[in-house]
């Protein structure tokens, strides 16, 4: 099976540097931008810069994988607006936010409260696809349901018969949120097997062999990884065959460059934050990752943490 792997779109935590980082690792065929939320107003261009940097370098991360900007909204009409200016920056395409489980989002009509509103869907997409060019591709990122998985067959054909180009599916309900044991890849295959449009699965895919076992169940070529590919940095290398899971010595050279990046950005008044959310995924794979948390955990100044994991990196660098 040829396996097409995107890199998930994780609110404030992948954002451009760990894109940058991730994709450099080699896998990765896609990006999806975190969402760009839209209200009441055409955005300026600035804000899509924001969201996605890469539009500078002509929508590609500097490995040369493309990006594609997220949107989440409500209205037919600015949604397609918006669209149409990310496409004309240069996003690869445009992606519309129907799966975000966030309380705030949803109480704003958007994200995954949208699922209990098929017709509604249908509108957005269709209003979006409408205005779009011919060319352009738009994908539609869902989870099966608000709270009954059941619910993702007429959700999925409002969004095909609207004409959207491309599907992911998170195989969890809203109400599932992120519960392992709430994983629900069998219903991915039944829209799968009758939709004519690409159909990519999302969720718990933490390794090689939840790869392999995500694909069989659900029919899908192509695969989405958000929380497994901050747990194993370069997991799609791995499950396309180029690489071996990335040793800890080798995680702490990435978690360098990315201090790096973070430091001497705009963002460095973030880091401390971002990289305790980060070590908490990875401890998943690497158990000296949840001590090097664990060390972290109460320091608030970036030089306090990147002390710590310069001394990290001396350690094992002398073993």
């Amino acid at each position: 099976m040829d396996t097409q792997i995107t890199l998930a779109p994780l609110e404030g935590v992948i954002d451009n540097l760990v894109r940058e980082l991730l994709t450099g690792l080699g896998g990765y065929d896609l990006c999806i931008t975190e969402f760009l939320r839209i209200s009441n107003t055409l955005m300026p261009e600035r804000s899509f810069y924001k969201v996605c940097p890469e539009l500078h370098q002509g929508g590609k991360t500097r490995s040369g994988v493309p990006v594609r900007i997220q949107l989440l909204g409500q209205c037919p009409q600015l949604l397609s607006e918006n669209a149409n200016r990310a496409i004309e920056l240069g996003s690869n395409g445009i992606d519309l936010n129907l799966g975000c489980p966030s309380k705030t989002v949803n109480t704003h009509k958007g994200g995954a409260v949208l699922l209990k509103e098929p017709e509604t869907i249908y509108h957005l997409v269709k209003a979006m696809r409408s205005n779009l060019a011919k060319d352009d591709i738009l994908s539609v990122k869902i989870r099966l349901g608000w709270d009954d998985p059941s619910a993702v067959h007429e959700i999925s054909d409002a969004i095909v018969q609207a004409g959207a180009n491309e599907l992911t599916i998170h195989a969890r309900t809203k109400v599932d949120g992120y519960k392992a044991q709430a994983i629900k890849w069998p219903a991915i295959s039944d829209v799968n097997a009758k939709q004519q449009i690409r159909v990519t699965a999302n969720g718990e895919i933490w390794s090689l062999q939840d790869a392999v076992n995500c694909q069989q169940v659900t029919g899908c070529s192509s695969l989405m990884l958000g929380r497994g590919a901050l747990s194993l940095p370069n997991l799609a290398a791995v499950i396309k065959g180029l690489e071996s899971p990335m040793t800890y010595s080798e995680l702490l050279a990435l978690l360098t460059d990315y201090s790096t990046f973070e430091i001497t950005g705009k963002k460095a008044v973030y880091y401390p934050n971002r990289i305790k959310q980060w070590l908490s995924y990875l401890r998943k794979q690497y158990p000296q990752a949840g001590d090097l948390f664990n060390r972290i955990r109460t320091l608030k100044e970036a030089k306090d943490v990147v002390a710590v994991l310069e001394a990290e990196v001396r350690l094992h660098s002398s073993m």
